[in-house]
């Protein structure tokens, strides 16, 4: 039973982040979440999270080295928290509607927390390569990678 429910809200959660993906929302984040979610009951999800979670820890750390980027990154961030909260203020913004706007701040939300994270990721001592285990190390023999 538990498997089942856990099939049908991973299934789910990706489906609407693929949607996402194209529309005006946090799609990558949703996927990432599913595929989370779905990896405690299904050994084929960790491949693909695994993937993901370092595809996602290059962008942080690409965010964190580039200045210009991270500004444009903040002002795009504002830019969609504002045009969200014009919307809501009542002023109307051509092809927003107020689930848009909700949606549009939240967005813009993370992305100002992703990039304050990847700020103090970037100022804080990370291990060597050298130091980290190899893949899989310390962990049980089920969720080792190949």
């Amino acid at each position: 039973m538990k498997r089942a429910a856990v099939a049908i809200l991973g299934i789910a959660l990706l489906l609407i982040g693929i949607a996402l993906l194209v529309l005006p929302g946090p799609g990558f984040l949703l996927i990432a979440a599913a595929l989370a979610l779905l990896a405690t009951q299904f050994e084929w999800a960790k491949v693909p999270l695994d993937y993901a979670w370092g595809k996602a820890q290059d962008g942080i750390d690409q965010v964190a080295r580039n200045r210009w980027q991270t500004g444009l990154s903040v002002l795009s961030a504002l830019v969609l928290v504002a045009i969200g909260i014009v919307e809501l203020a009542g002023v109307a913004v051509p092809w927003v509607n107020t689930l848009a706007a909700i949606t549009l701040i939240i967005s813009g939300l993370i992305l100002v927390g992703t990039i304050v994270y990847a700020l103090r990721r970037a100022n804080t001592p990370q291990p060597d390569d050298a130091d980290r285990p190899a893949s899989g190390e310390g962990l049980p023999e089920a969720q080792r990678r190949p």
